[in-house]
């Protein structure tokens, strides 16, 4: 009898680029990293220092303890200077402040794009205007950027609907600032639905959505017409990764997937599909990437090709203490 195994059926993976970690997510996890090196376990942090069960996963393995209040965090960490860390989403202001009022020594990791977005709004108050904040409810980056201005000084608007139902309090006295991590399709349309109905409103210079968001976003489109279906590796609560299946969505691939890691995919969903596109959102490992094309190549006979748009070759310094440690470990 032959049970010789029948061939594989062939799948064409497109595999978008730019994908995976941005280089406010890298700087994020090295402050982690080398705060347990320099301090020891435990550090604490506040929030998931990116949006990544992986990450997280990892970071916890080695000591980092992580917490949403610092009310949760032990009275003594303080005194004997074992720093708490911010996440990259960035946090209101009232947080340091009740760091310092504990005496709590800690190191801010937000996103250097993100503060870029803070300074923009405390800029636009301190010229006298209200700010239109265009992001999602209760996202970590939301509350952060919200939070650097006293109470009725920023108004969220998600939607364009929410544009046209929007009160202020001078319409010649506006300006908008945007969360990083959008649809950069979506968000012109509410910028354009403000400018609209505020025609004296200020903006920033340069758009607040990240260069990775937007690379990761377009390099979803440049694949979206060939592929039949797209995978997503990004967490479930990571903006920017829920973004890119919206994204492909849009612009071609009806059939668009958001999984954390290889197992949750379910790969009856891929019958009739002969190209695949993946890619990952700014906060999920290359290794995830891997993972998913090994996991394909058990069931399909694979070839991949890169569809890059561009290279991307940014990078945020670390904090000049966790600096140091490493020069003097390296010495």
């Amino acid at each position: 009898m032959d049970t010789k195994r029948p061939p594989l059926k062939k799948l064409t993976i497109l595999l978008a680029a730019p994908r995976g970690f941005c280089a406010g997510v890298d700087r994020a996890i090295q402050i982690v990293e080398r705060a347990l090196e320099k301090y020891g376990a435990p550090v604490y942090v506040r929030h998931e220092i990116v949006h990544n069960k992986f990450v997280v996963d990892s970071l916890r393995d080695k000591g980092a303890v992580f917490v949403e209040e610092l009310s949760e965090i032990p009275p003594d960490v303080g005194d004997d200077r074992r720093p708490v860390i911010f996440s990259a989403h960035g946090v209101a202001k009232s947080v340091p402040e009740n760091a310092e009022a504990r005496n709590m020594f800690y190191i801010d990791a937000t996103c250097p794009l993100v503060s870029k977005v803070h300074m923009e709004a405390e800029r636009y108050h301190k010229l006298g205007r209200q700010i239109v904040l265009i992001g999602h409810t209760g996202h970590p980056e939301v509350v952060g950027t919200m939070g650097q201005l006293p109470d009725g000084a920023v108004l969220l608007v998600e939607t364009v609907d929410d544009v046209a139902t929007l009160v202020v309090d001078d319409e010649d006295a506006l300006a908008y600032c945007t969360q990083t991590t959008l649809s950069v399709d979506d968000t012109a349309e509410i910028v354009a639905a403000l400018q609209a109905k505020f025609p004296n409103i200020a903006g920033p210079k340069k758009e607040d959505i990240c260069y990775a968001t937007t690379n990761r976003q377009a390099a979803v489109k440049a694949i979206g017409e060939e592929a039949d279906a797209l995978i997503v590796i990004g967490a479930p609560n990571s903006s920017n990764s829920n973004r890119l299946v919206e994204v492909g969505a849009l612009h071609g691939c009806d059939k668009s997937m958001l999984v954390q890691r290889a197992a949750d995919i379910d790969w009856a969903w891929l019958d009739g599909v002969d190209v695949l596109g993946v890619t990952a959102g700014a906060s999920a490992p290359e290794i995830l990437v891997d993972e998913v094309i090994a996991a394909a190549r058990e069931r399909f006979d694979v070839t991949i090709r890169e569809v890059s748009i561009t290279t991307e070759n940014v990078n945020f310094k670390i904090p000049r203490i966790l600096k140091d440690a490493q020069e003097q470990g390296a010495a």
